[in-house]
Order: C-alpha cells, then structure tokens, then sequence
C-alpha cells in the first residue's frame, strides 16, 4: 500500500488568513497547490476535532466531529449564508497566533448568524444536503444534544449535569431534544458546514495527487459526548465519575510522566460490542482522511492505567488491553488485510507492542532528533531505519530542528556531526536534517513545515505536559510557501527517490 513518497506536517488552524486562525478557504487550497508543485504525497494533520479546555484537539469534545473554528467564512459569504454587514465590527486579530478565546466568542457570533439566516430562507438544494448528512452521521444525534445541553447548562461537564440527564433517563433525554430543538440544529447545520467544506478540500487535494493522513487519538476527552453516550464502554461509577485514568510512565517528553486523565476503556465490554464504537470511529476517520495515524498505539496492547485522583502519572501500573481483536474486526469490517493505519509506537515499546503493530503489517513511527541523544546505537540512527517505517525529523511534540540545534548538549552536537561528517550552524541545520530525513530507508518521510520554513523554537507547535498559549496556536503566513521552496523541496523528493510518477 505504501509507495516510497514523503508528505508535510501541518495541522489546519496553522494555515494563514484574515480571521485569526486556518480555515478551509483559499490559503488551505494554496497549500495543497504548493504541496503538489513540492512533489509531497501527503498531508498530515491533527485530531480535526472541536476543542476543548487548553485547545488541544488531542481533548476533543468527539471523537467524530469536526472543529466550527476551521470553517471558512469567507466560503459562507460567497454562498449567501454571511454577508459584508455581518463583518463589520471584526476585531483584529493576530497573524502570528491564534487567539482562541477571541475565536470562541466571535466565530460562535458569525456561525450564529450563518445559522439564522439558513433558517430564516433555507436554500432547498443546501436543505437536501443537510438532510442527506443528518441521516448518514450516526454520531451526530448524540454529540448535537450534547452540546446544546452544555450550552443550556453554562458549559458545565457532563458528570455535573442533573443526575436524569448524566444518567440519559429516557424521558430527561426526550424532553431536552424537544426544548433545545432549534439548539440541536444549529450544532447539525455547523457540522454540516464543516464536513462540506472539509469533504471538498479533500477531493481537491486527491484530484492533484495529495492524500491526507489523519490522526486517531487512542482515548477521548472526559467532557466528551464519546463518553457521555457510551458510559458502558468506559470505567465510570454511577455518577459518571472516572474510577481510573489515562496517562503514560516518564519517558522522552517528561520526567514524570503525563497525567492525560482521560476514562480508559472496558476491553471486555467492547469485544462483546464486537468492537461497534470503535469501528464507527475508524469508518468516520476515513471518510475525512485517506490513512489513519493511531495516536499512542502501545495502548492497544497495554495502556498506563493511574488511579483516580492521582497526583501525578507515577503512581500508575500497565493494564492489558485487546488492540488484535479490534484491528481483526477493522479488516473485516472494511474488507482489507492491509489496514490504512500508521502506528505511532513511540515510548515505552515492548515487544508485545512490536508483535501487535508487525502482526498487521503496521508502519510504525522513528524521530531523527531522539537518534543521538546518547551513545547507544539508538533504534532511530539513521542506519537501523526500516523501510516499514514513516519517519521524521520530530512531531508536534518536539521541538524544531533550529530549537533542537539549539537546546542539544554539545555531546549531542557531537555525535551528530560525526555520524554526518558535517558541521551545521542553527542556520542549515534544519535542512540537513530534512535531507536526513528523506534519503533514509523508511517508505514515507514526513516533514515538520516549521522545518522547511527553518523556524525557531518559536514556531514549536506543542510542549507536552505543559498547558499555555503558545501551545496549538502558531501559523505561518502566505508569503511563507514560496516558489523556489517548493521547486527545492521537489529536487530533494526526486533525489531521495520519493517523487511519484503522479506528483
């Protein structure tokens, strides 16, 4: 299924334009043009889902539905749905960072306002459209009662609602569908926007040869309507509240460990579902992307399970998880041997870990800037690569390859130089390390476009462990993806045997 080719890491509200955060207009169409001029297959993103708390779409409110922020307003405006007068008024927004409160309040103002207007002369040919998309999304009857129930209850998580509706009391449920009708349908009429809009992007980019790699996060928000509709499938009490928590051991990224507090799953229940839930998951995934990457992969194998409440993630043991039987139901529901899925086998990784990911033919993940941090003859020097692999210089998690240069021991600068037999500056060394990246032996190299664009640590996209505003919020502007970068990057694909007969 994988072809030597080599893609760009960049995730949606990093995209540049006037409103403050990426959206799916223009500039994500430009991008898609620059991508193919560069020769790259692929497009990887992050979780596409609405945000919670801290803004990270690894803490989504679903697991299935897309993010409002990344709907183009300007798409609404060409359709009818917004007009110049709706504009007036509209703050100034950074073009450097997104501001995600500022978001929050103005985009919700402007969706609103695309909502009131479809309701109040609904066009019958975008009425059909909308129909059609309400009876195919299984999710979206669960998560738009959801939202319109934390929009009545002030925002408050699920497990602080009244105990008829936490619990999903039959008649609770059928009395907020009838009092919050038109609520529920604004949250559908956004999905909508979005999944329309996304589903466009998407074939644009297949017709000129870019597919897009989505990203899976192995477990879901506690205040997530995934949660709160499939309790059975979780370890809550009566109340709703976590009996134990996600998290992971100290490893690369923390001393300590993480404390993700996410509910773990009950393995048992989800045989017995034949794995339902998650197989919806997979089918929603793939209708919006072309390959799936499965965030903290170890997990279905083994998962760190941290009592709750717990001080801190060290205070957590290994639990077994059933990951085979899932991907075995996964083939046999999408009539395939070979699964659409990378394996993101980064940590602690054991090899029963090793023995589930190769049992499915899966590609698991290497990180260029884990290869030289000590003497040892690490699983990510260049030389010990498979060609099963999809590798990178580092993800949203690291650092860039400047900010790397720059924070790395000199015993590491070291050891970099003498493998390379270079001697980069801060200046080339994120395009010597991009060179690394695509002439090594895996089958798919995916580039951090921080990197291409040589950025510092400034740029770095996302600190784990650490909540604040610089984390999910950098962009780059339009004048960031020159030409002559594109024809470079192009040269290098063709050198490093990556450039398909399509690109």
């Amino acid at each position: 299924m994988f072809e030597r080719a080599s893609g760009v890491l960049m995730h949606p509200v990093s995209l540049p334009g006037p409103y403050g955060i990426g959206e799916l207009g223009a500039p994500a169409y430009a991008f898609v043009d620059w991508l193919a001029a560069a020769g790259q297959r692929y497009w990887q993103v992050l979780p596409l889902g609405p945000t919670g708390g801290g803004n990270s779409p690894y803490a989504s409110f679903s697991a299935f539905a897309g993010n409002p922020f990344l709907i183009s307003l300007k798409t609404l405006r060409s359709e009818g749905l917004l007009t110049e007068a709706d504009f007036e008024g509209t703050p100034v927004f950074s073009p450097d960072r997104v501001e995600y409160g500022l978001q929050f309040t103005w985009r919700e103002q402007m969706l609103y306002r695309a909502f009131a207007r479809y309701v109040s002369s609904p066009d019958p040919g975008l009425a059909a459209e909308l129909d059609a998309f309400v009876q195919q999304a299984k999710w979206l009857d669960d998560y738009s009662l959801y939202m319109a129930l934390k929009a009545e209850l002030g925002d408050l998580p699920w497990q602080a609602w009244p105990p008829a509706l936490r619990g999903r009391e039959p008649e609770a449920l059928a009395a907020a569908r009838s009092r919050l009708t038109l609520g529920i349908e604004r949250v559908q009429f956004v999905q909508f926007l979005f999944w329309r809009q996304w589903e466009r992007l998407r074939q644009y980019a297949a017709e000129r040869g870019v597919l897009i790699i989505g990203d899976v996060p192995i477990f879901v928000a506690m205040d997530s309507a995934d949660a709160w509709a499939n309790q059975d499938i979780f370890y809550l009490d009566a109340q709703g509240q976590p009996l134990v928590q996600a998290g992971v051991p100290p490893d690369y990224f923390s001393a300590t460990g993480q404390l993700w507090g996410n509910p773990l799953y009950r393995w048992d229940r989800l045989r017995d579902t034949g794995y339902e839930w998650w197989l919806r998951r997979f089918e929603a995934g793939l209708q919006l992307h072309s390959l799936l990457r499965i965030d903290h992969f170890r997990g279905l194998e083994a998962y760190w399970e941290v009592p709750y409440p717990a001080d801190s993630a060290l205070e957590g043991r290994w639990a077994e998880a059933n990951g085979a039987g899932l991907l075995r139901a996964l083939q046999q529901r999408l009539g395939r041997s070979t699964l659409p899925v990378i394996a993101e086998d980064l940590g602690i990784i054991t090899p029963p870990v090793e023995a589930l990911r190769d049992e499915f033919g899966l590609p698991g993940m290497a990180i260029l800037q884990f290869a030289f941090a000590d003497e040892s003859d690490s699983a990510y020097r260049p030389h010990n690569l498979r060609e099963n692999q999809v590798v990178y210089a580092g993800t949203h998690d690291n650092d860039t390859a400047r900010g790397w240069w720059r924070s790395a021991s000199e015993e590491e600068r070291h050891r970099f130089r003498v493998y390379t037999s270079s001697d980069p500056t801060e200046e080339t060394v994120a395009w010597q390390l991009t060179e690394l990246v695509m002439h090594t032996r895996p089958h798919t190299a995916i580039l951090p476009l921080q990197d291409l664009l040589n950025l510092g640590p400034e740029a770095r996209f996302n600190q784990p462990g650490t909540v604040g505003e610089q984390n999910w919020s950098w962009r780059f502007s339009e004048q960031d993806l020159r030409p002559e970068l594109a024809q470079r990057l192009r040269e290098l694909t063709q050198a490093s045997g990556r450039l398909g007969v399509s690109a």
